[in-house]
């Protein structure tokens, strides 16, 4: 199918875009993609030109002049942050003398969270903006594009346009009508029930664990959790993605989305999980601690977050990427999935076969991973691929 010709632009950081016309596209649903979010990221440092991170929105506006659909994109110059691993792509076609960055990146930085890539006032605008992906690639000789973390209903979109996907696994909680966290114990297997609370019971020894949210959360608790998030993000990528004032920002613009939930110890805190609040969904985001206990990241990022998920009638839980031990906690198989233009055409073609075999291989690990969840028979969740 032809389409009309593209007239987009592309904006100067989202900043740059009024927060109810980015809104009035992104949404309610997903806190990630909301214009205070992203904003967070730009205005603290996190995410900008000199970390590598880019803002580039790319805007196709309506016939009223506001936007009708924006894609929030990223100018990368590594492949740093962003879940979907590329690396051996990206050297690949540097050994073949092909120049792999600066490459286009839909996402949302430092997060590994689905959701709409293609923020929509107007549906019928998601041709002309995934068009304008690709113009912007092309003008601009940039090796290729990558849409990832897709929302299952958005990735029609880019598989009509010819983008080739890459599938993956990550582990969600399903809320299947539990009333409390005992009723969603009551669903697993006697031997996995049982090792559960004697986790639970290990985890808390000694400890007050605290939900902050909206102002109860103080400058104080992001200065204890910052000193959380610097030590595992030490010990994970070798410096820390965000900054301090990112999280400052982030308990301004949008506290009431915000979730923390601290150990103490005498009433000083030794660990933190931080979530992130959606319409039907928590976000687990970011963890740390001061004082290593065994299974208390079990007990915050994943029963705690469960129990808060049931008190406030959400659907799913999603506690980052990765994660094989999530399945004992109650976590299931999901598909995640990607989209990526590549410009150049042999490229394409090798990397088309390359996903062809992943994807068989990625099928058949989300089969094996599938039997292994501590539900009874009964009661197991199902994941398809718009799970």
């Amino acid at each position: 199918m032809s389409l009309p010709p593209v007239t987009a632009r592309i904006a100067d950081g989202v900043s740059a875009i009024p927060a109810d016309q980015w809104d009035a596209c992104a949404g309610s649903g997903n806190p990630f993609v909301s214009h205070a979010f992203l904003s967070a990221l730009e205005a603290s440092g996190s995410a900008t030109a000199e970390a590598g991170w880019q803002p580039v929105p790319i805007v196709f506006d309506g016939a009223d002049g506001a936007p009708a659909a924006i894609a929030p994109a990223y100018a990368k110059s590594h492949s740093q942050g962003e879940y979907v691993f590329d690396h051996g792509w990206a050297d690949a076609w540097e050994r073949a003398g092909g120049r792999y960055y600066p490459k286009l990146q839909i996402a949302v930085p430092f997060s590994p969270v689905p959701g709409p890539r293609l923020l929509l006032r107007d549906p019928a605008a998601a041709p002309a903006l995934v068009a304008a992906i690709e113009a912007v690639t092309d003008r601009h000789r940039l090796s290729s594009a990558h849409a990832t973390f897709i929302a299952p209903d958005q990735l029609p979109l880019f598989e009509a346009a010819g983008w080739l996907v890459r599938e993956g696994v990550q582990f969600h909680w399903k809320n299947q009508g539990y009333s409390s966290f005992d009723d969603f114990l009551a669903a697993l297997a006697s031997r996995k029930r049982k090792a559960i609370r004697r986790e639970r019971a290990a985890a808390v020894e000694g400890l007050t664990i605290r939900h902050l949210a909206g102002t109860e959360i103080t400058e104080g608790h992001w200065d204890a959790f910052w000193t959380f998030y610097q030590d595992t993000g030490s010990r994970k990528w070798g410096r820390p993605y965000l900054t301090r004032e990112f999280f400052s920002l982030l308990g301004w613009a949008m506290g009431d989305a915000c979730l923390l939930i601290l150990a103490e110890r005498g009433g000083v805190p030794i660990a933190g999980a931080l979530n992130l609040i959606g319409a039907d969904t928590l976000y687990g985001r970011y963890w740390g601690c001061s004082e290593d206990v065994p299974f208390l990241h079990f007990e915050l990022c994943y029963y705690q977050a469960i129990a808060a998920a049931i008190a406030r009638g959400l659907t799913t839980v999603e506690a980052g990427a990765q994660g094989e031990h999530k399945l004992a906690r109650g976590y299931v198989p999901v598909p995640t999935f990607s989209a990526h233009y590549i410009l150049d055409a042999n490229f394409r073609r090798a990397i088309a076969d390359f996903l062809e075999r992943e994807r068989l291989a990625v099928a058949h690990e989300r089969e094996f991973l599938g039997e292994m969840t501590p539900f009874r028979a009964s009661d197991a969740p199902s994941a398809g691929r718009g799970a």
